[in-house]
């Protein structure tokens, strides 16, 4: 009997599927694809034996220049003529500010060639990701293409470790980092970058469920968790449970400043007992006292080096994306000759500076730190999805912190800078386009008129078809 219902169900399902547009098909099957495209890459589980830092910032990957590139072109073609107040939206000052001096940095860059052809991919990636929330025309579509990216990379994931350990899992005999032997990875190149993605994908969990999905909500929320738990990744845990717990006090402090203070002072912290420690006695003798590592896993050689040779170009920096690995650096001292094989800082603001100047630091904190939080602001006020956009603040916020100790802000196509700037997008869109009940079956022609339809609850901007603004009726 239970065979019986499961072929029914297939066939309910595959009866469906033959019975949508073909242009639905193609915007889901390129939203799942992308964001496989980003998070599990064009090089899964890469064999660590051999392994080495050089090898990961030549900029030189012509596959994916070439895919991110077509991938562009496509989705202008899938979104532009539905999409155009949206698009048109993000022509803020901050963006554009931000992303003038990048290109006055590539001018001025130590390397013109390197930053120019890095800046390329950057465009070709942060269109994609800007347009990606655009493709589904419907809460349910998102929820649907949210959980199964996600479900596919954490079954991917599993399947590593059970399958193939070996790159999967952290090894003993990896001569870079022996001693994260028994960590797990998954299909990434570090389980610090897997914990990051399962902490972001404990948030995509907790929005599915709150936002009705709960079998695939439980699901991504569960496996995450556990996956987590093995990768041993401390950061990501302590910075998933904090984040869930400043976040859950949003309904409590209502003001921008209150909400400001309370999220944003973690952050001034995070740095200043990090980086701050290498830069000032005081805060290194302070952080002495604490409970910690103060060396942080030998971050602080790196933090040294690097602000020793920020000073040198303070106001214009080395150009985008062209000091690590590139001719930027040389004459080493002895005992520093780990630096030409660094691949970043450990701290994503730092490395902006070292690129962009301390110009370019302050238009980034403008671009995805002051602005995100106004976002977040008015699309609270307006009275948008709260499961949505409490979703794209966690992700914005965790992204923040983990930026004390990493450092992948404008790096290109790597996964947590893609994911974080679907945040990014996601709270500009939010903050600008009123919610609408639409179910998945509303003509074409009723989306179409409306599209240009003031919203009448926070002045804010206009009724699109950017699909994250609406939900489908209960």
């Amino acid at each position: 009997m239970s065979e019986l219902s499961v072929t029914a169900e297939s066939r309910a399902l595959i009866a469906d599927i033959a019975r949508r547009p073909v242009m639905d098909i193609v915007r889901g099957a390129f939203f799942v694809g992308i964001l496989l495209l980003v998070w599990i890459s064009l090089r899964p589980f890469a064999d660590l034996s051999g392994f080495y830092v050089g090898d990961v910032v030549t900029g030189k990957d012509a596959v994916l220049y070439a895919l991110f590139g077509v991938l562009m072109v496509a989705m202008l073609a899938l979104t532009l003529r539905d999409n155009q107040p949206a698009l048109k939206s993000l022509l803020t000052p901050a963006f554009l500010l931000f992303a003038g001096w990048i290109c006055v940095t590539v001018v001025l860059s130590s390397d013109p060639a390197t930053s120019l052809r890095r800046l390329a991919l950057s465009v070709f990636v942060i269109v994609v990701t800007a347009t990606l929330l655009l493709l589904p025309k419907s809460q349910g579509e998102l929820m649907r293409w949210f959980g199964i990216a996600a479900l596919v990379l954490l079954v991917t994931c599993y399947l590593g470790v059970v399958l193939a350990p070996d790159l999967s899992i952290h090894q003993a005999t990896d001569p870079q980092e022996p001693a994260l032997a028994g960590n797990w990875r998954g299909a990434f190149g570090h389980k610090n970058v897997a914990a990051a993605m399962m902490a972001m994908l404990i948030f995509l969990g907790i929005y599915l469920m709150r936002a009705g999905g709960w079998l695939s909500g439980i699901a991504v929320t569960g496996l995450a968790a556990v996956f987590l738990f093995f990768t041993a990744g401390k950061s990501a845990i302590v910075l998933c449970v904090a984040v869930l717990m400043l976040t859950a006090l949003m309904p409590v402090v209502c003001s921008l400043w209150g909400r400001a203070l309370l999220l944003l002072t973690p952050l001034v912290l995070l740095n200043l007992f990090s980086v701050g420690t290498v830069m000032s006695d005081t805060l290194a003798a302070i952080a002495d006292r604490m409970p910690i590592d103060t060396s942080f896993t030998g971050r602080a050689d790196i933090w040294a080096f690097a602000l020793e040779s920020l000073h040198q170009r303070l106001w214009t920096g080395y150009g985008f994306e062209s000091f690590w690995g590139t001719s930027a650096i040389q004459n080493l001292q002895e005992g520093k000759e780990w630096a030409g094989y660094a691949s970043h800082s450990h701290n994503g603001y730092l490395d902006t500076a070292l690129g962009t100047g301390l110009p370019g630091l302050v238009l980034l904190i403008a671009a995805v730190v002051v602005k995100p939080l106004r976002d977040f602001q008015a699309a609270d006020r307006g009275g948008n999805d709260a499961p949505l956009t409490m979703l794209f603040l966690r992700i914005w916020l965790f992204g923040l912190y983990l930026s004390s100790m990493e450092s992948f802000f404008l790096d290109r196509a790597d996964t947590i800078w893609v994911t974080f700037l679907i945040a990014v997008f996601g709270l500009h869109y939010l903050a600008r386009f009123r919610m609408r009940s639409e179910v998945y079956s509303c003509a074409r022609t009723a989306l179409a008129t409306s599209a240009h339809q003031p919203s009448k609850s926070n002045g804010t901007g206009v009724v699109s078809r950017f699909s994250a603004v609406t939900i489908r009726s209960a």
